[in-house]
């Protein structure tokens, strides 16, 4: 039976997040939501990332701004801003892997993920750093993202799929996608996989140098 782990990025957003912890919580289904700090200051947001907390989803950082990527602007007091201030923003909600997903830019990978000193904070606070290899791209095309993601997981053996709890995004769809990939065998995993997992607890696991923009020939 394929596994595949199910992610949401970009919330908490009022009048969305919450439809989809229903429809998660009909399916069984145990995500994690990719929170934005900024979006924390609404007493409202910080509600449903309580409620998803509470209903056994994990909670990570998805940067506090989601505005420039690390290697974009890779000095190390806006690393730590952008991940550090999001982190006391999610407080005792935090995994205790303090997971963390960098700003990708539409989804894509490559230099702009990191900053060698971006890298140097998410090992020395010991962050469970998470990248993707399913975007069905659910903000951008309403009409295709369904058909797009069931091809991305039928592709791999054990796809992570991040979705987004924004508005005109992921939610009218959402209980087509989650059938149609029931139909298909697969079993729903909460963990991530290590193909997807950068970081965790001060070690790299499968950190490229590719993924980190100011990484210098020769070094680790």
């Amino acid at each position: 039976m394929k596994r595949a782990t199910l992610s949401f990025d970009n919330g908490p957003t009022p009048g969305v997040t919450g439809r989809i912890l229903e429809i998660l919580d009909r399916s069984g289904i145990r995500a994690t939501f990719f929170v934005i700090g900024t979006k924390l200051e609404n007493p409202s947001a910080i509600a449903l990332m309580r409620k998803a907390h509470g209903a056994g989803h994990w909670i990570g950082n998805h940067t506090l701004t989601h505005s420039i990527a690390l290697g974009d602007r890779p000095d190390a007091a806006y690393a730590a801003m952008e991940i550090g201030e999001t982190q006391r923003r999610i407080g005792a909600l935090s995994h205790p892997d303090k997971l963390f997903r960098p700003y990708g830019k539409s989804g894509l990978t490559g230099p702009h993920l990191f900053s060698q000193a971006a890298k140097s904070y998410l090992l020395e606070q010991g962050y469970c750093t998470i990248l993707w290899d399913s975007v069905p791209g659910d903000w951008r095309d309403r009409e295709g993202w369904v058909d797009l993601g069931l091809a991305q997981a039928q592709a791999q053996e054990w796809p992570t799929i991040v979705l987004h709890d924004i508005d005109d995004a992921c939610l009218a769809r959402l209980p087509e996608f989650i059938d149609r990939l029931a139909g298909l065998g697969v079993e729903w995993r909460q963990e991530f996989p290590d193909s997807v997992v950068m970081t965790r607890g001060g070690k790299i696991v499968s950190l490229s140098s590719s993924y980190i923009a100011d990484q210098e020939p020769g070094n680790p």
